[in-house]
Protein backbone atom coordinates (compact mmCIF):
# COMPACT_ATOMS: atom_id res chain seq x y z
CA UNK A 1 0.00 0.00 0.00
CA UNK A 2 0.87 3.84 -0.92
CA UNK A 3 1.58 6.00 2.08
CA UNK A 4 0.35 9.29 1.81
CA UNK A 5 3.54 10.97 1.11
CA UNK A 6 4.15 8.27 -2.06
CA UNK A 7 0.90 9.15 -3.41
CA UNK A 8 1.03 11.15 -6.59
CA UNK A 9 -1.98 12.19 -7.87
CA UNK A 10 -2.01 10.59 -11.51
CA UNK A 11 -3.80 11.30 -14.78
CA UNK A 12 -2.21 9.77 -17.12
CA UNK A 13 -3.56 6.99 -19.45
CA UNK A 14 -1.00 3.94 -20.19
CA UNK A 15 0.30 4.21 -16.58
CA UNK A 16 -0.04 1.30 -13.51
CA UNK A 17 -2.60 2.61 -11.44
CA UNK A 18 -2.01 3.20 -7.72
CA UNK A 19 -2.85 0.15 -5.34
CA UNK A 20 -4.92 1.35 -2.48
CA UNK A 21 -6.95 -0.47 0.00
CA UNK A 22 -10.11 0.60 1.43
CA UNK A 23 -13.01 -1.01 3.49
CA UNK A 24 -16.30 -1.82 1.89
CA UNK A 25 -19.49 -1.08 3.51
CA UNK A 26 -19.89 -4.45 4.93
CA UNK A 27 -16.20 -3.96 6.79
CA UNK A 28 -14.01 -6.29 4.61
CA UNK A 29 -10.59 -4.70 3.67
CA UNK A 30 -10.16 -4.51 -0.43
CA UNK A 31 -6.93 -3.99 -1.82
CA UNK A 32 -6.98 -2.54 -5.84
CA UNK A 33 -3.89 -5.71 -6.43
CA UNK A 34 -5.91 -8.35 -5.25
CA UNK A 35 -8.02 -7.67 -8.60
CA UNK A 36 -5.31 -8.14 -10.96
CA UNK A 37 -5.35 -10.73 -13.95
CA UNK A 38 -9.44 -8.99 -14.44
CA UNK A 39 -10.40 -5.85 -15.86
CA UNK A 40 -11.34 -3.54 -13.11
CA UNK A 41 -13.70 -0.05 -13.28
CA UNK A 42 -12.97 2.16 -10.41
CA UNK A 43 -15.65 4.42 -10.66
CA UNK A 44 -16.38 7.79 -8.12
CA UNK A 45 -19.56 6.89 -7.01
CA UNK A 46 -22.12 9.23 -4.49
CA UNK A 47 -25.52 8.10 -2.88
CA UNK A 48 -26.74 11.30 -3.92
CA UNK A 49 -25.78 12.40 -7.69
CA UNK A 50 -28.47 11.83 -10.20
CA UNK A 51 -26.14 11.37 -12.67
CA UNK A 52 -24.32 8.58 -10.91
CA UNK A 53 -28.30 6.79 -10.46
CA UNK A 54 -27.91 6.78 -14.58
CA UNK A 55 -24.57 5.69 -14.62
CA UNK A 56 -26.05 2.58 -12.22
CA UNK A 57 -28.33 1.08 -14.33
CA UNK A 58 -26.19 1.28 -17.52
CA UNK A 59 -23.16 -0.21 -15.47
CA UNK A 60 -25.43 -2.67 -13.58
CA UNK A 61 -26.45 -3.74 -17.16
CA UNK A 62 -23.10 -4.64 -18.52
CA UNK A 63 -22.22 -5.82 -15.51
CA UNK A 64 -24.19 -8.95 -15.89
CA UNK A 65 -23.52 -9.00 -19.79
CA UNK A 66 -19.84 -9.19 -19.12
CA UNK A 67 -20.08 -11.94 -16.13
CA UNK A 68 -17.04 -12.53 -13.82
CA UNK A 69 -14.60 -11.08 -16.05
CA UNK A 70 -15.02 -7.27 -15.36
CA UNK A 71 -14.88 -5.99 -11.68
CA UNK A 72 -16.87 -3.09 -10.61
CA UNK A 73 -15.08 -0.72 -7.48
CA UNK A 74 -17.65 1.88 -6.75
CA UNK A 75 -15.81 4.40 -4.59
CA UNK A 76 -17.74 6.83 -2.01
CA UNK A 77 -15.30 9.76 -1.05
CA UNK A 78 -18.28 12.52 -0.70
CA UNK A 79 -17.73 13.62 3.21
CA UNK A 80 -21.49 14.77 3.57
CA UNK A 81 -22.66 11.15 2.68
CA UNK A 82 -23.59 9.40 5.51
CA UNK A 83 -22.57 5.03 5.95
CA UNK A 84 -26.38 4.82 5.96
CA UNK A 85 -27.25 6.91 2.55
CA UNK A 86 -24.52 4.77 1.00
CA UNK A 87 -25.80 1.64 2.21
CA UNK A 88 -29.29 2.62 1.25
CA UNK A 89 -28.44 3.73 -2.37
CA UNK A 90 -25.97 0.38 -2.45
CA UNK A 91 -28.75 -2.02 -2.43
CA UNK A 92 -31.39 0.31 -4.06
CA UNK A 93 -29.02 0.83 -7.30
CA UNK A 94 -26.92 -2.43 -7.07
CA UNK A 95 -25.90 -4.31 -5.63
CA UNK A 96 -22.41 -2.84 -5.84
CA UNK A 97 -19.35 -3.49 -3.85
CA UNK A 98 -18.90 0.15 -2.19
CA UNK A 99 -15.36 1.51 -0.50
CA UNK A 100 -15.35 4.19 1.66
CA UNK A 101 -12.78 7.04 1.12
CA UNK A 102 -13.61 8.72 4.16
CA UNK A 103 -10.19 10.94 3.99
CA UNK A 104 -10.37 11.10 -0.13
CA UNK A 105 -7.45 9.86 0.13
CA UNK A 106 -8.18 7.51 -3.47
CA UNK A 107 -10.29 10.60 -5.08
CA UNK A 108 -7.25 12.87 -4.46
CA UNK A 109 -4.53 9.69 -6.10
CA UNK A 110 -6.49 8.99 -9.38
CA UNK A 111 -7.27 13.22 -9.18
CA UNK A 112 -11.00 12.58 -9.54
CA UNK A 113 -13.16 15.71 -9.90
CA UNK A 114 -16.61 14.23 -9.82
CA UNK A 115 -19.57 11.68 -9.60
CA UNK A 116 -19.69 9.13 -11.50
CA UNK A 117 -15.90 9.24 -12.75
CA UNK A 118 -14.83 6.24 -14.23
CA UNK A 119 -11.20 4.54 -14.57
CA UNK A 120 -11.15 1.26 -16.40
CA UNK A 121 -7.82 -0.82 -15.73
CA UNK A 122 -6.49 -3.66 -17.58
CA UNK A 123 -5.94 -7.20 -16.54
CA UNK A 124 -2.40 -5.44 -15.36
CA UNK A 125 -3.51 -3.01 -13.56
CA UNK A 126 -2.98 -0.66 -16.51
CA UNK A 127 -5.13 2.54 -16.69
CA UNK A 128 -6.73 2.45 -20.09
CA UNK A 129 -9.85 4.62 -19.60
CA UNK A 130 -10.72 7.70 -17.23
CA UNK A 131 -13.55 9.97 -17.38
CA UNK A 132 -17.28 10.27 -18.17
CA UNK A 133 -19.01 6.90 -18.01
CA UNK A 134 -21.15 8.10 -21.06
CA UNK A 135 -21.86 11.11 -23.47
CA UNK A 136 -24.87 13.07 -21.27
CA UNK A 137 -23.71 16.34 -20.49
CA UNK A 138 -26.26 19.59 -19.79
CA UNK A 139 -26.78 19.66 -23.63
CA UNK A 140 -27.06 16.34 -24.19
CA UNK A 141 -29.52 14.53 -21.84
CA UNK A 142 -29.92 11.30 -23.50
CA UNK A 143 -26.87 8.41 -23.63
CA UNK A 144 -25.46 7.86 -27.16
CA UNK A 145 -22.49 6.67 -26.42
CA UNK A 146 -21.29 4.70 -23.48
CA UNK A 147 -17.22 5.14 -22.97
CA UNK A 148 -16.48 2.74 -20.51
CA UNK A 149 -18.55 -0.07 -21.78
CA UNK A 150 -16.88 0.96 -25.07
CA UNK A 151 -13.05 0.27 -23.48
CA UNK A 152 -13.97 -2.67 -21.31
CA UNK A 153 -15.58 -4.25 -24.89
CA UNK A 154 -12.34 -3.54 -26.46
CA UNK A 155 -10.12 -5.08 -23.26
CA UNK A 156 -12.36 -8.09 -23.30
CA UNK A 157 -11.46 -8.21 -27.32
CA UNK A 158 -7.61 -7.97 -26.33
CA UNK A 159 -7.81 -4.59 -28.16
CA UNK A 160 -7.10 -1.29 -26.79
CA UNK A 161 -10.06 1.93 -26.34
CA UNK A 162 -10.22 3.79 -28.99
CA UNK A 163 -11.10 6.57 -26.75
CA UNK A 164 -8.98 6.68 -23.72
CA UNK A 165 -9.86 10.15 -22.10
CA UNK A 166 -13.42 11.85 -21.76
CA UNK A 167 -14.09 14.75 -19.67
CA UNK A 168 -16.38 13.24 -16.67
CA UNK A 169 -19.42 15.27 -16.15
CA UNK A 170 -21.38 14.77 -12.80
CA UNK A 171 -21.13 16.28 -8.93
CA UNK A 172 -18.77 17.36 -7.63
CA UNK A 173 -17.03 15.08 -4.76
CA UNK A 174 -17.46 17.01 -1.25
CA UNK A 175 -14.44 17.16 0.30
CA UNK A 176 -15.89 19.16 3.47
CA UNK A 177 -18.88 19.35 5.24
Amino acid sequence: MNTPQDIIPFMDINRLSPDFELRGLDGRLCRLSDTRGRIVIVDFWSADCPHVVRADASLRAAMKRWGGDVTLLMIASNANESPSALENASHTRGPFTVLVDAKHEVADMFAAQVTPEAFVLDRAGVVRYRGAVDDVTFRQKTATRRFVEDAVDALLRGEAPEVTEVPAFGCSIVRET
